[in-house]
């Protein structure tokens, strides 16, 4: 039995031997709109597991709401063609993402979809909480453990996962989607959700690391975001501004840290 986001489907392999019929198992990929008070905000391409932690985290990370206690109630219910999330936020923050409304069409591996201008897509980042180091054995510990909590992509081979770890580099969450910044949002709202934020706790993800997961992880207060693989440009300017350290190809034992290298203790 498969787990929520993951689908079985029929399919031919075909070899010097001839051809297979297989049943694979594939990722689960479903339109997911959010909607808040009532009004559609954004419809995103998404794993449909973990979504209340999902819409939660965005909500946090795109600034719509500033703390969790602002978001009263969050329901998921199946819709025609996909799943709404629908969200029931403090009236002074709906009035706050009116004014800013804008149509965001989300898509696999896509960042910034649907931003109107370039001054909503280069919003302000979210500077340091905390001046806590982190170290380098911590960010080895938390990304050697990741793979065992990728549950998702073990079934199916085509999930990104984002985790937190606290200063020790003990995993304290991990959540799966087929989009990166999905499962950032995720796991924001989750250490939201058990208040599991602690100084010098950072996060570790599957993927490159982007412009938007530095913004994401510097919205949660995390000392670090450390990615498996490469960083952009905008994405080490955004963590030098946010003060939070970004490090990269973390495997086989090592690791290049290109923003805020105090912050890393060796």
């Amino acid at each position: 039995m498969t787990a929520r986001g993951s689908v079985h489907r029929k399919a031919q392999r075909l070899t010097a031997a001839g051809t297979e019929q297989r049943d694979e198992v594939v990722v689960e990929e479903v339109a997911v709109a959010l909607v808040y008070n009532g009004i559609s905000h954004a419809v995103m391409m998404a794993s449909p597991c973990d979504l209340e932690d999902f819409a939660r985290g965005f909500s946090l990370t795109e600034g719509i709401v500033a703390r969790a206690s602002e978001i009263y109630d969050v329901e998921v219910e199946d819709a025609d063609g996909g799943i709404e999330v629908r969200l029931d936020i403090a009236a002074q923050r709906m009035a706050g993402l009116q004014q800013r409304r804008r149509a965001l069409a989300g898509r696999t591996g896509c960042g910034l979809c649907g931003v109107d201008s370039i001054e909503a897509a280069m919003r302000p980042v979210v500077q340091a909480r905390d001046a806590e180091k982190v170290s380098r054995l911590s960010i080895e510990k938390a990304m050697a453990a990741l793979p065992a909590h990728q549950k998702l992509n073990k079934e199916n081979g085509a999930c990104h996962a984002a985790g937190w770890a606290t200063a020790d580099g003990a995993l304290v969450a991990v959540r799966e989607d087929v989009g990166r910044h999905n499962a950032l949002d995720k796991l924001a709202g989750a250490i939201a959700a058990s208040d599991a934020v602690a100084p010098g706790g950072f996060v570790v993800v599957t993927s490159r690391c982007s412009y938007e997961m530095v913004q994401k992880a510097a919205a949660i207060g995390a000392a670090a975001i450390a990615a498996v693989s490469a960083p952009t440009s905008l994405a080490i300017e955004t963590a030098e501004q946010a003060g939070i350290a970004l490090v990269a190809f973390v495997r086989d034992g090592r690791l290049t840290v290109y923003a805020n290298p105090e912050r890393i203790a060796a």
